[in-house]
């Protein structure tokens, strides 16, 4: 597991993010700021998984996803969810959404290249 799709809509969370993939984790990634940009560049990616937003304007989390699930180059991509919305409830109903897992936010930087790996089997 070496490319992710991260989809965030908040920048500096973003930036965050990306340095932490790239910088700890030793990932090549390609962010979005938005559900449809993660479409727009979704088969160049090659994602070996998405991490994705479920709070974003225009589309939300979910709406991505069934999305990507509709594209060949995505339609069995693992999906890892970030939110703050991590109570037992919520979680459940994002795994029901597809995701292998969720990842609350905020989130720890050094830590998060080691919780994908454990969320994905790696």
């Amino acid at each position: 597991m070496q490319r992710i799709l991260y989809v965030e809509d908040d920048p500096d969370i973003r930036i965050i993010g990306l340095m932490a993939l790239e910088e700890v984790g030793g990932f090549t990634v390609t962010a979005c700021s938005s559900g449809r940009e993660a479409l727009d560049r979704a088969a160049g990616a090659e994602a070996d998984v998405i991490l994705l937003d479920v709070m974003m304007p225009d589309m939300d989390g979910y709406a991505t996803l069934r999305a990507l699930r509709a594209l060949p180059e995505t339609a069995s991509t693992p999906v890892i969810f970030m939110t703050a919305k991590v109570q037992a409830a919520e979680i459940a109903r994002h795994e029901l959404q597809g995701a292998v897992g969720v990842i609350a936010k905020p989130f720890d930087p050094l830590e998060l290249p080691q919780q994908i790996r454990r969320l994905c089997g790696g």
